[in-house]
């Protein structure tokens, strides 16, 4: 079922943009079929980003919840789902996103993985099978080498800036606080291993995939980071767009 309702139309659709695009450059394929499922995406993407951002507003009602109901926790839960209907926030929107673009970029990864192999077998009647794929991407890098470093640090990169421009940091300790909070000094500790150590990590991973992994992760980092700046834009300069 993954294989026919997944891999093989993904497949074909990559095959198709390469017979399109003139000398067959396989990069550029795999840029324009990540964009162009990302563009699918995009509406359920929009609404887990809104959803963060709202979330952000009202992080102080929801310390200040957090605080007061400290050991009642029905009531502190009771409270927190209140203020989130108010807001029209649904907190699980982030995992529905993640639902259902998991099959998706598992579906993309074996694509792009096989993407210099033309498979006849699976490749749809009405659709032109290429005598050859053109390995080398903007006539400057091999996408069929099996590692890149180029690559690999460009998509630790990109997953950097990604976190950087697009990801508001976690508030410092203030000397008002008498006690430090365990909740607050974990959620610091992932905010630093997300923004410095994640990229390191992803930089190792890329080295040992395929190059073409590589350029469909930096494009999909890119693809985040510009997006991610367009909705803080509206955020920041459309006060009604708040509220909605």
């Amino acid at each position: 079922m993954f294989r026919t309702l997944l891999f093989n139309p993904l497949y074909n659709i990559l095959i198709v943009i390469v017979n399109l695009i003139p000398g067959g450059d396989i990069g550029l394929a795999i840029i324009i079929l990540t964009i162009l499922i990302k563009l699918l995406i995009l509406p359920v993407y929009t609404s887990s980003i809104r959803t963060q951002v709202r979330m952000k507003e009202i992080e102080p009602k929801l310390k200040e919840i957090k605080q007061k109901y400290e050991k009642d926790l029905p009531e502190q839960s009771r409270r927190t789902m209140e203020l989130y209907k108010e807001n029209k926030i649904n907190p699980f929107s982030s995992f529905l996103v993640l639902f259902i673009q998991l099959p998706i970029i598992l579906a993309l990864f074996w694509v792009f993985r096989d993407s210099l192999v033309v498979h006849p077998d699976i490749i749809y009647s009405f659709i032109a099978a290429p005598e050859s794929i053109n390995s080398q991407f903007l006539g400057l890098v091999d996408i069929s080498a099996s590692q890149n470093i180029v690559l690999a640090v460009l998509t630790g990169l990109t997953q950097f800036l990604q976190v950087q421009l697009t990801t508001p940091k976690q508030p410092k300790t203030t000397t008002k606080e008498k006690t430090p909070s365990l909740g607050n000094d974990f959620a610091r500790s992932m905010d630093i291993q997300i923004r410095y150590v994640m990229p390191l990590i992803i930089i190792f991973i890329a080295w040992q995939l395929p190059a073409a992994i590589s350029l469909y992760w930096i494009t999909s980092n890119l693809f985040h980071l510009l997006f991610g700046l367009k909705i803080k834009k509206e955020q920041k300069n459309t006060p009604a767009l708040k509220q909605a």
